[in-house]
């Protein structure tokens, strides 16, 4: 017997993409439609090609639904998988556990939901399928539920559902920790596992396999986003392919301006390492960072007027293609040795001064202070990386050293 199924992660439906939307309220709109259509064509592409079932494996939605858009929105996707014949069966994560998602559209009778007061398994018989699995109650689990999984059905292609950080994969919290070598030993055939935002195939025999998230929504998770197909003949698995469903795609492009002495080479170097990304994006809308690093004489200059040199980024960006937009420009370069302690000709020794601020005990407490009051009024999830400021106090001082000189020098 031959067929096929899709194992898919992590929509996130719902998310407020609160980042993006600090910085741009369009973009954060069409990345939010993006999620859906994702979903939306990932069940196109079921039915086109014959799928035979479709396993979701956590975290469909962000949170608790604002209104029931989102869960009718989800229902009329399930809906036409179930008119075409195709079963669907989910588990529920962290983000959607049933603690955390309490309102609830009726779904249709070809849907089934693993319970969350044990594993239990559900069978597909025109397949010989055994799924096992069990969903979250909490949003935090730390037991491992694999222990509990049921032993795996004799003869039936066996399939084992989890929402897990596995054997930890940061920054994603540790959620239903396990080892490689618990899932081994259940004998399964197949390992569909949600949580993790990047598609991974952790091991071969059996198959356990991250199917990644269906649609970026951070620079953390760049490149092609999607789910997973698996085919079966024989009750074997012949291939595994991961299959780009994602509407928008994120990227990061770092520069080196080891060699640039005028802004303009900087727009030229922008244009042309674009080009790839842009290739592989297509049509889709590219959300791009770009990162400039390396020993400069421009360092200063480049600080200095960082907004403007932001937007002559984005300009270039726009003559490669008009669907990239500039997430940020993230200026990590340095100045060269030899312009150490250069500053405008003044009685003032500006360099001097600084280099005692960075000393300065009182200084680097009064920063340490506006980064706490700061990040206390800051919306959960503003952070691109997930991490606090406080890190970067040298980094920040060494920013308003090099603006200042270079705003004083231009």
């Amino acid at each position: 017997m031959k067929f096929s199924f899709l194992h898919a992660a992590d929509l996130h439906l719902g998310s407020p993409l609160i980042g993006l939307a600090a910085k741009d309220e369009d973009i954060a709109r069409q990345f939010a439609a993006a999620s859906r259509q994702a979903f939306s064509d990932l069940v196109a592409y079921a039915i086109e090609q014959h799928i035979a079932f479709v396993v979701i494996a956590g975290d469909i939605y962000d949170g608790e639904w604002k209104d029931s858009s989102i869960g009718l929105f989800f229902n009329r996707e399930l809906s036409r998988l179930h008119r075409a014949g195709i079963e669907v069966v989910i588990l529920k994560g962290n983000h959607d556990a049933a603690s955390v998602v309490t309102k609830t559209i009726t779904l249709p009778e070809s849907v089934y939901v693993f319970p969350t007061n044990k594993a239990s398994t559900f069978r597909l018989d025109d397949y010989r399928v055994a799924l096992h699995g069990r969903s979250f109650p909490n949003r935090e689990v730390n037991e491992n539920y694999v222990e509990a999984y049921p032993e795996p059905v004799a003869g039936w292609f066996n399939i084992g559902v989890l929402h897990t950080s596995c054997d930890g994969r940061p920054p994603h919290a540790r959620y239903a920790p396990c080892s490689l070598d618990d899932m081994r030993r259940h004998g399964y055939d197949y390992w569909a596992l949600g949580h993790v935002h990047a598609h991974e195939i952790l091991c071969d025999e059996p198959k356990i396999v991250f199917a990644g998230n269906l649609q970026g929504r951070s620079i953390r998770e760049c490149g092609p986003k999607g789910a997973v197909r698996v085919d079966v003949e024989d009750q074997a698995i012949k291939t595994v392919t991961h299959i780009p469903f994602d509407q928008a795609r994120f990227g990061k492009l770092t520069l080196d301006l080891g060699s640039v002495e005028e802004e303009a080479d900087l727009l030229r170097l922008v244009e042309t390492n674009l080009a790839p990304f842009v290739n592989e994006a297509g049509k889709r809308l590219l959300a791009l960072r770009v990162e400039c690093i390396g020993e400069t004489s421009l360092h200063r200059a480049l600080k200095a007027d960082a907004q403007r040199l932001s937007d002559e980024v984005q300009a270039a960006a726009h003559r490669v293609s008009e669907n990239v937009w500039l997430e940020k420009l993230a200026i990590a370069t340095r100045e060269p040795a030899s312009m150490t302690g250069m500053t405008a000709p003044s009685d003032l020794d500006l360099a001097g001064l600084f280099a005692a601020c960075e000393k300065d005990p009182v200084l680097r407490e009064d920063v340490e202070q506006l980064i706490k009051d700061v990040s206390r009024k800051l919306p959960r999830g503003c952070s691109d990386q997930g991490e606090t400021l406080m890190a970067e106090i040298d980094a920040l001082i060494e920013d308003a050293r090099a603006s200042t000189l270079g705003r004083v020098l231009r």
